[in-house]
C-alpha cells in the first residue's frame, strides 16, 4: 500500500503492521483480523488517520486494544467507537496523564520528522484523545474476535495499566513498550515503574509458544531467542541492585532498559 505517511506491512494473511517511520518514535500499530471482528492494537500518533489504513484493509468491526495511554499510542483513538484499555489506566484515557503538560505532548509530537506532514496536522493544536472506554481490560481476559483468541496480559512497569497481547494461534506476542529494540524501554519517570518492568519481562519471558515478539517501536519483528537474555537481564539487575529509578541506562544483547 502506497501512503505518504503510513507503512503498512503484510505479517501474515490476517496481520498487518500500520507504522509511521516519518516521525522520530518510529511508532508500530497492528491489525489483527478474525472471522467476525478485528482488533488494532493502538491507533498511533494520531499525525495523520489511521483509520483511512485499516478501511482499506478491511470492513470488519474494530475493536481497539489499547497497550497503554502515553499520548503516541492513542492518536487516532477518537476514530474507533470500541476502545479497550486496562482498568488501571481508565482515568488516565477519561482525563489524560496528571503532571504531564500539553506543551511537552505538543512539543515532543512535532519534533524530528523527516516524511511531509499531513495538511490535517497542527501541532499547535495537538491534543491527545480522551474519552471512556467501552470495556476495561484485566489481566487474563481473552478477546475472541472469530476462530482468533487474542489473550490480555497485565505488565505494568512503563505504566501501571501497561498490557501486552497474545495471538495463541499463531504465537505472536505483542509487547507495546515492555519490550522492543533500537532505543532504551524506559521506566525513568514518575508514573513508571522499574521493579513492576522487570516483573513483567520476567512474566513474558516465561509464556510458552511464543514465535515472534512485535514491540511498539523501532525494529519491525523480535526473534524470541531475545527473551533467554530478557531472563538474564532480570537476575543481573536485582543482582546489581540496579531495578530502581536514577540508576540510568541498563544494556543487554539485543535490547536496553533505562531507570
Amino acid at each position: 500500500m502506497n501512503d505518504p505517511w503510513f507503512t503498512v506491512q503484510k505479517i501474515d494473511e490476517a496481520t498487518y503492521a500500520i507504522s509511521e517511520y516519518g516521525h522520530w518514535e518510529k511508532v508500530h500499530s497492528f491489525l489483527l483480523l478474525g472471522k467476525e471482528k478485528a482488533a488494532l492494537i493502538d491507533t498511533g500518533l494520531g499525525i495523520d488517520n489511521i483509520k483511512r489504513i485499516t478501511d482499506q484493509l478491511t470492513d470488519l468491526p474494530i475493536i481497539v486494544l489499547t497497550t497503554h495511554v502515553h499520548w503516541d499510542h492513542i492518536g487516532s483513538h477518537g476514530e474507533f467507537d470500541t476502545i479497550c484499555v486496562h482498568k488501571n489506566e481508565e482515568d488516565w484515557l477519561i482525563n489524560g496523564i496528571p503532571g504531564l503538560s500539553i506543551e511537552q505532548i505538543r512539543k515532543d509530537v512535532s519534533r524530528d520528522i523527516v516524511l511531509p506532514l499531513p495538511k490535517m496536522f497542527a501541532p499547535d493544536t495537538y491534543t491527545p484523545y480522551r474519552g471512556k472506554p467501552a470495556r476495561v481490560l484485566r489481566d487474563g481476559d481473552v478477546i475472541d474476535i472469530g476462530e482468533r483468541c487474542l489473550t490480555i496480559y497485565h505488565t505494568p512497569g512503563h505504566s501501571p495499566g501497561h498490557i501486552a497481547v497474545f495471538d495463541m494461534i499463531n504465537g505472536y506476542l505483542f509487547t507495546g513498550d515492555l519490550l522492543y529494540q533500537g532505543t532504551p524501554v524506559y521506566a525513568f519517570y514518575p508514573t513508571t515503574s522499574p521493579a513492576d518492568l522487570v516483573h513483567s519481562l520476567e512474566k513474558i519471558a516465561s509464556l510458552p509458544g511464543i514465535k515472534k515478539l512485535f514491540g511498539g517501536h523501532n525494529t519491525l519483528g523480535i526473534d524470541p531467542d531475545i527473551l533467554v537474555e530478557v531472563r538474564l537481564a532480570v537476575q543481573e539487575l536485582r543482582n546489581k541492585n540496579a531495578v530502581r529509578h536514577g540508576t540510568g541506562i541498563h544494556e543487554f544483547e539485543g535490547f536496553s532498559l533505562q531507570f
